[in-house]
């Protein structure tokens, strides 16, 4: 079993802006990375985007120089799965969609080394029933890092039901040594963060459905009102409205409250594309694109 000490080498499988974080932090800790998409455009896009984010830690003062070239030396771009077979620790930054996340760690459990943790940054999806899907449920454990993971101090651990001590001490030991404040959760819907955030980012929504105010005097309200950096709404664009709007129905159907149930407004933006920042376009528009305009409605 691998411990922290022993986790020399790290897959992260995905190459958005998830999981060229997670690669960064795992390369800059002093691990050796494989980082996996099968998308080419994907992986030089992270390399482009890694190598940005060090050398601006560089001109800070915040890293020397040849620690941010070791730092991108030990990353190396795979597109085949098979190419994690060696590796101490995988984590998927994939899509968060249940049955897809299941089929790759179905995968992972044939071609990794039996020692191997497998780890889900899912933001919400049972850690037990991903881990039902491999032959080593003691083995598999959530790390839900945040956006941007180089810079949100947070990081959420999620043990499964069959989740072993000596894994989640690994795990959490790792989490430390790149740098991350730790909290842990038990395997329920969204558990701490967003089992908190999105019903309000979801009662965001409403209000602006329903007319009680603009979107900007909703965001101004929860920033100078209860001192939050940023609005709900303006959060959910950098969350990305599909993920949030994925995140509610996790959180509704494993509950089953209608508190959780997501607002028509919010399903209607992401049934438009209106995805948040990374789109270009959400609540707010951020220059990137054009797109009809998907009006709140006064009433219900």
């Amino acid at each position: 079993m691998a411990t922290a000490s022993k986790i020399a080498a790290v897959g992260v499988i995905g190459a958005g802006q998830m999981g060229s974080g997670i690669a960064q932090l795992a390369a800059a800790a002093g691990c050796a990375v494989l980082l996996l998409d099968s998308d080419p455009a994907a992986l030089s896009r992270a390399v482009a985007s890694i190598s940005a984010s060090l050398r601006r830690l560089v001109a800070k003062g915040q890293l020397s120089q040849a620690a941010c070239e070791d730092s991108i030396k030990r990353i190396r771009c795979v597109s085949r799965v098979q190419e994690l077979g060696d590796v101490d620790l995988v984590i998927e930054a994939i899509v968060e969609v249940e049955d897809v996340k299941k089929k790759l760690f179905v995968e992972l459990d044939g071609i990794t080394k039996p020692s191997a943790i497998l780890a889900s940054n899912t933001s919400s999806i049972s850690i037990t029933r991903l881990a039902s899907a491999t032959k080593r449920p003691s083995q598999v454990i959530g790390m839900h890092f945040f956006n941007p993971p180089p810079i949100m101090k947070l990081i959420e651990i999620i043990r499964g039901a069959d989740t072993s001590e000596d894994v989640f001490s690994a795990v959490k030991s790792f989490s430390e040594r790149i740098g991350k404040t730790v909290i842990c959760s038990q395997d329920y819907p969204g558990f701490i963060v967003n089992r908190i955030l999105m019903p309000m980012i979801n009662e965001a929504f409403w209000a602006l459905y329903t007319g009680v105010a603009t979107k900007e005097d909703i965001d101004t309200g929860m920033k100078l009102g209860t001192n939050h950096p940023m609005g709900p709404l303006q959060l959910a664009d950098f969350i990305g409205l599909d993920v949030c709007l994925s995140v509610l129905r996790v959180l509704h159907n494993g509950l089953g409250d209608n508190k959780y149930s997501p607002c028509p407004l919010l399903v209607q933006y992401v049934d438009a594309g209106r995805l948040g920042k990374k789109r270009g376009v959400g609540v707010y528009s951020y220059g990137q694109r054009s797109t009809t305009s998907v009006k709140p409605k006064s009433s219900l």
